[in-house]
Parts: C-alpha cells; sequence; structure tokens
C-alpha cells in the first residue's frame, strides 16, 4: 500500500467508499481478509471486545455495524497474520533495525515470545518467562531507592491491568508513573479541575442529539476520532450550528459520506459537516477565544443598556461561578488588532462564530491536542470552560465541554489510580483496603522522568504499552538518556522504535491484544475500559491469541510483583489473575465511584462515571466553577525574528499516535511518503524557495542547542501565515524537553518556533 509514492489532490469526502477501500486494502495486506472481517463484527459489541483505537463512545454498544474506516485500520493491525519470531531477531541486528522505518518495523508481524537484549550478538534472544520476571526483579531489588525506576503506561492498557500496575508499583515504594496522557491531553486534566472541579468532559453522546451548536477547537475527527463523525454528520443534518477552528481545512471537518448510510453510498453524496471552518494560525487558539468572550461579554453590555434580552446567562453566573467580571475586563480590554494579529482571523469570522454561539440555547465546545500541546494548553482549556459558563452551557441537556480523548483508555487508567500526585483520600484507602503504606511524595510524569533519565538519577524504565520513544521530544537528549539506563521493559504487542533505543539491558514482553481470548485459571475473563465520555464497559475478545507464548497484561504485572516483592508482598496476586472480577472489587473498594462495578459492567453499554460539573457541583476550593483569566494571547511569533514560523505536528490518516498503518496520507493528498512540510504559498515564496524543494527544519529554541530534522520536501497548502506543519513524531526532535505548558508539563507539540533552510546549506556554510 505504501509503494505508490507520490503527492496527488484527493477531492472525495470524509468517509464513504474511500474509507471502506482502504479498510479492505488493509485486512488484504495483513493477510486476514476473512477473519478481519469476521473479527471487525464483533468490535463494539455486547460480548465483544472494545475498539482497540480511540476513546470516543459507542452508541451502547449494541450497534450492529459501529466500527470506523481506523478502528478497523488497528483491528487489521492487531489481529494479522504476520509473526514476529525469534527468527526474524535472529536474523537482524538492532542496530540494523533501527535503521528501519516506523511502518516497517510494525509489518514484521505481532511478537510471539519475551525476548532479551544480547549485547555480545547485538540481537535480541529468546527467554522463558521466568527469567524475564528475574531479570525485572533483579534489577528493581538492586535500586538504592524505589524513586530510580520510572513505570510508564499507555492508554491501551485496560482498567484492570492499570490498577493492579499502581497496586503494584506503589508497594514498591513509588509514585513514578509517566503516563501517555502526560503528551496528550494533561492540560485537561490539570486545566479543568481548577475551573469546574474535574478533570474531564461534562458531556455524553446523547447530548450531541440535542445540541443547537458545536464550537470545534484544535481536533480533527475525521482521523483522530472516525466515529465522531456520525454524530457531527447527525447534528448538521437537524440543522445544528457547527463551527471549526482549525489551521487546516481538513475533509472530516467540511463534509462526509457515512459508510453506514446506503442512500449517500448509493448517490455518492455527503453532508457538510461545518457551516463555517476557520483557519487559525498556529498557537492562535486563546486570541480566538478571548475574541468570542469580547464579543458576547460586549454584546451583553448593549443589550442590557437597551433593556434587551440578556445574552449572558446571569442566573447561572450569579447562582453557580466567581470570577467572572475579572474576565470580562480582561477580554473588554484585549484590543481587536492583537486579536486579529495573533488569530490569523478577521473580526468579521470572529463576531459570526459569536453570534452563532449567542444564539443558540443549548451549546457544547469540543477541542483536541490542537488546544492541549502547547506551552500554555491549560490556561487554554480553561478559557473554554470561561466560554462555556458565560452561557450556562454547563450541567444541561445538549450542552457542555467535550475533550476528545486518545487512546481507548487513556482516561480510565487514570481513574483507577494512574497518577504521580495521588491525592491523601485515595491513598488511605488503598492502605486500608491493602494494608500497607503506600508512598505519599509526588512522583514523575513524562518529562520530569526524562530529566531525571538525562541526569542519571533514573536507572530502570519499565513500560505497559506505547511507544515512548518515539513519542517524547526532544530525541538528541533523550534518546542519549534510554541508553544509559541499565534495564529497559516494555511490554508490546509489536516490535516498535522503543525496543531499539534500549538500556544496557532490555526485555520485550509480549501480551495478549483487545481482540483475543484471555484465558485464566478461573475460565475466559473480561477487562474494561472507560471512554472519553467516562462510560465503563467490558471487552472480551474472540480471537486466538496470536502465540501461545503470550501473557495477559494483568498476568504479566503479576509476575513482575512477585518477581520484585516476593514474601513481603500483601497482595494475592495469584487470585487477582485467576479472575479479574476479584480486581474490580478491590477497585470499587478503593474508590467508591465504582459502586457495583461487576453488576454494572455486565449490562449492555456499561454505566456512566458520574461528573460532579454535569450535575452543577462544583468540587473546588470556591464551591463554585471558577472564571479563570489569562494574561495575553499565548505563543507570539514575532517575540522572534521574521524568518520564524510556527510549526505544528499532525498525524495522518492512516496513523493513530506512534502507530503507521501505511505512509499514506489519504485526504491530504500525501501517499507513500511523510517527508513533507505543508506551507502556504506565500510563505514559500518570501523565503526566496518554491514548492519541491527541499528543506531542514531547525529549532528556534534560544537554549543554544541545535536541534534539527533534515530533508523535507515543500507542499503548497492553504495554510495561516506564519505557519506550517509536517508530521508527528518525526518532527519531535525539534520540541526541546523544557518546551513545556508549566501547569501540566504537556510538551508544546502543537506550537514549535522553527526557520527553514535549502536541505545541505548549513553544512556549505559551516
Amino acid at each position: 500500500m505504501s509503494s505508490q509514492k507520490g503527492i496527488r489532490r484527493y477531492d472525495e469526502p470524509a468517509g464513504g467508499w474511500g474509507a471502506l477501500k482502504a479498510l479492505g486494502a488493509h485486512l488484504i495486506e495483513q493477510d486476514i481478509a476473512v477473519k478481519g472481517a469476521t473479527t471487525l463484527l464483533r468490535m463494539n459489541q455486547p460480548q465483544g471486545f472494545d475498539c482497540p483505537g480511540c476513546a470516543w463512545p459507542d452508541p451502547k454498544h449494541t450497534s450492529s455495524f459501529e466500527f470506523c474506516e481506523n478502528g478497523g485500520k488497528a483491528v487489521a493491525w492487531e489481529a494479522t497474520a504476520k509473526r514476529c519470531t525469534p527468527d526474524f531477531f535472529a536474523d537482524h541486528t538492532v542496530s540494523e533495525l533501527a535503521s528501519w522505518g516506523d511502518y516497517e518495523l510494525e509489518m514484521t508481524g505481532r511478537l510471539t515470545h519475551p525476548m532479551a537484549y544480547d549485547a555480545a550478538s547485538d540481537r535480541y534472544r529468546p527467554v522463558s518467562w521466568e527469567e524475564a520476571f528475574a531479570t525485572i526483579g533483579r534489577h528493581l531489588r538492586a535500586l538504592p531507592d524505589p524513586n530510580m525506576a520510572e513505570f510508564y503506561t499507555s492508554g491501551r492498557t485496560s482498567n484492570e491491568a492499570a490498577f493492579l500496575y499502581q497496586l503494584f508499583v506503589r508497594e514498591y515504594g513509588t509514585n513514578n508513573f509517566p503516563d501517555c496522557s502526560n503528551m496528550c491531553h494533561e492540560a485537561t486534566s490539570v486545566g479543568l479541575p481548577l475551573s469546574l472541579g474535574v478533570g474531564k468532559g461534562t458531556v455524553l453522546l446523547e447530548d450531541f442529539d440535542k445540541t443547537d451548536c458545536i464550537l470545534i477547537f484544535g481536533q480533527n475527527p475525521g482521523t483522530n476520532s472516525p466515529r465522531m463523525m456520525t454524530s457531527l454528520r447527525d447534528a448538521s443534518r437537524r440543522g445544528a450550528t457547527i463551527i471549526s477552528f482549525n489551521p487546516f481545512r481538513e475533509r472530516a471537518l467540511e463534509r462526509f459520506q457515512a459508510p453506514q448510510n446506503p442512500v449517500e453510498m448509493a448517490t455518492l453524496t455527503s453532508t457538510p459537516i461545518s457551516s463555517r471552518l476557520n483557519q487559525v494560525r498556529v498557537g492562535g487558539d486563546v486570541a480566538v477565544i478571548k475574541g468570542l468572550m469580547k464579543v458576547l461579554v460586549e454584546e451583553d453590555e448593549r443589550a442590557r443598556a437597551q433593556d434587551q434580552i440578556e445574552i449572558l446567562d446571569w442566573d447561572f453566573i450569579r447562582g453557580h461561578t466567581v470570577g467572572f467580571d475579572a474576565v470580562a475586563a480582561d477580554a473588554k480590554a484585549t484590543p481587536w488588532t492583537d486579536i486579529e494579529r495573533r488569530s490569523g482571523l478577521s473580526r468579521a469570522a470572529i463576531e459570526e462564530a459569536a453570534h452563532a454561539y449567542m444564539r443558540a440555547e443549548r451549546a457544547i465546545v469540543v477541542f483536541g491536542m490542537g488546544i492541549t500541546q502547547h506551552r500554555h494548553g491549560a490556561a487554554a482549556v480553561q478559557q473554554l470552560a470561561n466560554l462555556c459558563l458565560m452561557k450556562g452551557n454547563m450541567g444541561k441537556e445538549g450542552a457542555g465541554l467535550c475533550p476528545v480523548r486518545g487512546h481507548s483508555n487513556v482516561q480510565g487508567d487514570r481513574t483507577v489510580g494512574i497518577t504521580e500526585v495521588p491525592t491523601a483520600e485515595f491513598l488511605a484507602r488503598l492502605e486500608s483496603r491493602f494494608g500497607f503504606k503506600p508512598p505519599a511524595a509526588h512522583g514523575h510524569n513524562v518529562v520530569t522522568a526524562l530529566e531525571a533519565m538525562v541526569k542519571g538519577e533514573a536507572r530502570v524504565f519499565i513500560g505497559m504499552g506505547g511507544n515512548i520513544v518515539a513519542a517524547i521530544p526532544d530525541w538528541q537528549a533523550t534518546h542519549a538518556a534510554f541508553r544509559r539506563l541499565d534495564l529497559t521493559v516494555h511490554v508490546s504487542t509489536k516490535l516498535n522504535r522503543s525496543h531499539l533505543v534500549h538500556g544496557r539491558e532490555a526485555l520485550i514482553l509480549p501480551c495478549l491484544g483487545r481482540t483475543e481470548i484471555d484465558l485464566q485459571a478461573g475460565g475466559p475473563q473480561s477487562i474494561t475500559v472507560e471512554d472519553s465520555m467516562s462510560m465503563v464497559h467490558a471487552s472480551a475478545g474472540r480471537n486466538a491469541p496470536a502465540s501461545p507464548h503470550l501473557m495477559s497484561e494483568p498476568a504479566i504485572v503479576a509476575g513482575m510483583a512477585r518477581a520484585t516483592l516476593g514474601e513481603r508482598s500483601v497482595v494475592d496476586w495469584e487470585a487477582f489473575v485467576a479472575a479479574y472480577d476479584t480486581i474490580r472489587d478491590a477497585i470499587e473498594a478503593v474508590f467508591p465511584i465504582f459502586q457495583g462495578y461487576n453488576a454494572r459492567v455486565r449490562i449492555p453499554g456499561g454505566f456512566h462515571l458520574t461528573s460532579t460539573a454535569r450535575e452543577r457541583i462544583w468540587a473546588t476550593p470556591s464551591g463554585k466553577a471558577n472564571f479563570l483569566v489569562y494574561q495575553g494571547l499565548g505563543e507570539d511569533p514575532e517575540q522572534h525574528d521574521p524568518d520564524v514560523l510556527w510549526l505544528t505536528s499532525v498525524r495522518s490518516h492512516d496513523q493513530y499516535n506512534t502507530t503507521l498503518y501505511s505512509l499514506s496520507d489519504r485526504y491530504r493528498g500525501i501517499f507513500g511518503r511523510r517527508d513533507v512540510l505543508f506551507i502556504d504559498t506565500e510563505e514559500i515564496a518570501k523565503r526566496g524557495l518554491k514548492p519541491g524543494d527541499r528543506v531542514d527544519l531547525v529549532s528556534a529554541s534560544r537554549d543554544g542547542v541545535t536541534r534539527v530534522v533534515r530533508n523535507f520536501e515543500l507542499v503548497a497548502h492553504a495554510f495561516p501565515a506564519g505557519s506550517c506543519a509536517a508530521y508527528y513524531p518525526e518532527v519531535n526532535p525539534l520540541v526541546p524537553l523544557h518546551a513545556h505548558d508549566p501547569m501540566s508539563f504537556t510538551p508544546s507539540y502543537k506550537g514549535i518556533p522553527i526557520r527553514i533552510v535549502l536541505s545541505g546549506a548549513q553544512e556549505k556554510a559551516a
């Protein structure tokens, strides 16, 4: 699929026949045309398995055809017939594999055996599970301080595995839990509690059926959460206003053809999605939000002065909030010239969007990582909360704030205890249930864990899923730090970059996938996940495991715990692994919000974890929802020289997080390649360049460190002035480790100041 290399115009709508054709090609490529189709019919169904892709909710897990193109690709990727066996590792050194592309690595297929790195041969060799666990236990017991180990979690990990993982690590003696959410929606988890008292969204899927207006900020649903397109399509067709703010004119924000709709498929028609699509300059979202609030505040003052109907919801503001006056004064004092310059939008465009929002009785504000992955991501999230609070769009049907999370259980992992900053109440409940004193000192997030590695203060890394080496920033420093570790361990389903940037000793531990039968001593087991709207439901695979040597994630955690803690452990690990109901009982004992866990999760569609903000109960120190002021307008390219561009990283349509399903990006017209920089023709000409030129991207960081990625082709694409885009994770090396949000520590992947130079020009100048 990746051989047809080139740049070609793609005029089809999102979804439709293009999606079905692409999914069929992926099933064939993975040698599972029949098996894959059968497996897909069990996805998101009662007694079936949860999609291993995004966290967008399903309509009660009752639909007969509830999966999307990218969910299908995730299944094909996991259920593939290809196998990565010990013979493969015997044929290839790690040094050779490190030269392969990420797509090539993943196409080797499912891992079949636990493997250990052999430095003498520079190869991975097969080992027994007992030997692997013994190696982990030996290293962890040898550390003089448990805080010298880092325990990473990806969003693929189930609630049951995540709970056992945090239990093991806290009994071991540390709160070092760097988590994939630190790199995506941590700004939501940190910013929203200060505004609303909760770190999650406040809407349910059915709210999209009742809303009058949807504002979408920094989110590309057609690629990152395609099942969301059904909700947007339905809202558009019944007359709801949808207005999008995004640097790209993403195809799915323009029009969508529903593969489940026979009329649209037969007539080759599609549904317009956005009433207006505003191309915001990279990093200009706060300016837009302040502009919207400025219009609301000033229009409301004008209406009240003329004894007309109030624009703002003053009953809600007076009864449920504090801090409005300061936010209103800040918005009024912000000049339109600054708002227009920073946002890249005209005053008229912002006023048009504001008036649509004003007219709506019920509105939903949706946002993605285009908001969170900035130097001031948490504060930007709080401004969206301000926007909702001004109109009382919180705690009523058809309204609220909707962060679109990434991986399928990234939210659930946090709910069941994966946090580096545990509350005293949580630790007390953990101690009461299990009888050991958990550590109270705050641990490491991803950024502080990487800083500890760079300084040599961390010696062991264990990762539950994911591909952290590709996902992290500042590769020059951080990859070198990984290689200096004493031990790296990765629980994985397929080969990836993190297995090749390893410590002095390294282990790859292959685990069951979401689609596979999990058979334990107590019989077949199911796991549970929490979607981005706080719905918890069960998942049970039906495919035979890819190898008889695979273990489930809970069993792997238990094996590591037994090998490390030995007789001093107070936890009955064997009982937990034998029957996952016992894990859910323990979760319920520690987290009362899971009351009736085992009974409720067996109901089709699962159950909702109540959001206090949705009930207009504000779990903040003030007891109210808080309007919070943002000083200024965020990153400003004019603080640098005029040659500086603001680069945002993006995912291709054939990509999920760091996983590459192919090298193509159909909706943007890129096929068989990823070495491109999207940039407007005027910005190209301004630099004396032309489309097709090869350039190096150089970080404009002022810390004196040279960070560069080389040989990208300029692709002319309608894009805001002063802005450009390239693929993640290829441009992650340009992000300094210190370039992160000070509140959430989320790296600034969506706002990278860079310069571009002709490839080879630097060497010639030197």
